[in-house]
């Protein structure tokens, strides 16, 4: 049967967060519009500044956030003070018991790890910095080789790029293959359909190599 409620999906936002994993994955949901409502939401309404700089609006903060169906949590630089931010936390472990899919983009599964939801689950992370998620938790079954990995309602994926493939994965399974499909031809992306194949295993902890 057709979706006949709008869905709401939470973008969390934090200082320097990676960009393109929160846009690349908001880009394939705002296709679905008006079937999916996207919100902006971090510790304080207002501009929030990306890792390059670029700022989003948060329309709301964390204590007034409405209900949201999906939420979406980037990774990037900003990860590491963040991994120490209680309301960050704990508005991820509240809204996560009631969302319908929790989705997390690079070193974003780090902090669901740091919040305690992914205990006794299976997820992945960014390959290049790893070890920054593994260490949040041995209650993780940390998977090391994949481009995303669905548990439940949580869906985590790899680094960056991998979370547009994540999200037209979670939108197939919301609304079928065929509107996923349709928004990949849409975007122009070439998406990878198959989760367990990770391209960038082999850099798996790596990024000093890449940091010389």
């Amino acid at each position: 049967m057709p979706e006949t409620r709008p869905r709401t999906l939470g973008a969390i936002l934090y200082p320097q967060f990676e960009l393109l994993d929160l846009y690349g994955p908001l880009e394939m949901f705002g296709c679905l519009a008006p079937d999916v409502e996207i919100i902006p939401v971090a510790e304080r309404a207002g501009p929030v500044a990306s890792t390059p700089g670029i700022e989003t609006v948060a329309r709301y903060a964390f204590q007034d956030c409405p209900q949201l169906d999906l939420l979406l949590l980037p990774g990037g630089i900003g990860t590491l003070p963040m991994l120490s931010s209680e309301p960050l936390l704990e508005f991820l472990r509240k809204r996560s018991q009631s969302a319908e899919v929790t989705m997390s983009v690079c070193s974003g599964s780090a902090l669901l790890a740091r919040a305690g939801v992914l205990d006794g689950r299976r997820a992945t992370s960014n390959k290049l910095y790893f070890q920054l998620a593994t260490s949040q938790s041995d209650a993780v079954d940390w998977v090391a080789e994949a481009r995303w990995v669905e548990d439940g309602p949580f869906v985590t994926s790899s680094g960056v790029s991998a979370g547009t493939d994540m999200a037209l994965a979670v939108i197939e399974k919301l609304y079928g293959r065929q509107r996923a499909e349709q928004i990949a031809v849409l975007t122009e992306y070439e998406r990878a359909e198959d989760p367990t194949r990770d391209p960038f295993f082999r850099y798996l902890n790596q990024a000093e190599t890449f940091l010389r």
